[in-house]
């Protein structure tokens, strides 16, 4: 009795698995891959990238792998798994160059990459490949229906680097501070200026110029001070040239003013 029991309960169990947990059981790859599809179009990826990360091998080279990648890739990307998702649509593009998702792939490979890329604080490696593999679609593709959205993608990565860099420039800043040494800020703002001329944060690197040079005058030795301040003067002019309604103009002319108070003591 307990033998026929067991029997009965056992038919029950395996009658009453679910398509995916019967697929995910079974041998059959087709059965796998049908209800995989299944999965995707239901919009249970991640359920669909159990069953595809079965089968993936077994299909290599076959008619239905064409479109068997692309919701694989496309199901790590719904999923917010960008590494994996930007290593599936590369592998896809270098794998279907013909297909008629081979645009879409090559963009959404190279968004991927541009969702990874860490706050500006650390460190950049990932943001400058990002940058570089959104700039190969763009340079691929430049009649693209995504040209407009990678476009802004560079752009705000590229601010990211550059806010990095002007951060470690006002750093310099913040420890000449502490040691009483502007050189070196003096040196780093310069750097930032010439490498980003485009940056939204070059007013405030040339008004942290200007403040640096005056604190490295007035902590230069007395046969220096008088050029320096005149030197810190020309940077103020440079400020205003560029940003005559600078945000930073009152607190320039402070220190405009106190220069030129020196400079009337080194002139008598």
């Amino acid at each position: 009795m307990n033998k026929v029991f067991f029997v009965l309960l056992s038919v029950l169990l395996i009658s009453s698995c679910s398509p995916f947990q019967k697929a995910m059981k079974s041998e059959d790859v087709a059965l796998k891959y049908a209800v995989a599809e299944e999965q995707y179009e239901a919009g249970k990826y991640d359920k669909a990238i159990r069953l595809f990360e079965q089968i993936a091998p077994s299909f290599r080279g076959k008619p239905q792998a064409e479109k068997l990648f692309y919701m694989f890739a496309q199901s790590y990307y719904k999923t917010n798994q960008y590494y994996l998702a930007g290593y599936q649509f590369e592998s896809f593009v270098s794998s279907y160059p013909k297909s008629e998702k081979l645009e879409e792939a090559a963009y959404l490979g190279a968004f991927c990459y541009s969702k990874l890329a860490p706050i500006y604080s650390l460190d950049q490696t990932d943001t400058n490949r990002a940058i570089d593999k959104m700039q190969n679609f763009i340079d691929t593709y430049p009649e693209s229906t995504y040209q407009k959205d990678a476009n802004l993608i560079v752009k705000e990565l590229r601010e990211k680097l550059e806010k990095k860099a002007f951060e470690i420039a006002k750093q310099h800043y913040t420890i000449a501070e502490a040691v009483r040494d502007y050189n070196a800020p003096l040196v780093a703002l310069d750097n930032f200026i010439s490498d980003y001329p485009g940056t939204p944060f070059r007013e405030e690197a040339y008004y942290l110029r200007f403040e640096a040079s005056y604190e490295y005058a007035k902590r230069s030795v007395d046969a220096k001070i008088k050029i320096r301040l005149e030197e810190a003067l020309i940077a103020y002019d440079k400020l205003i040239k560029l940003y005559p309604e600078s945000k930073f103009k009152e607190k320039a002319d402070k220190i405009k003013a106190e220069i030129n108070k020196m400079l009337q003591q080194y002139s008598k």
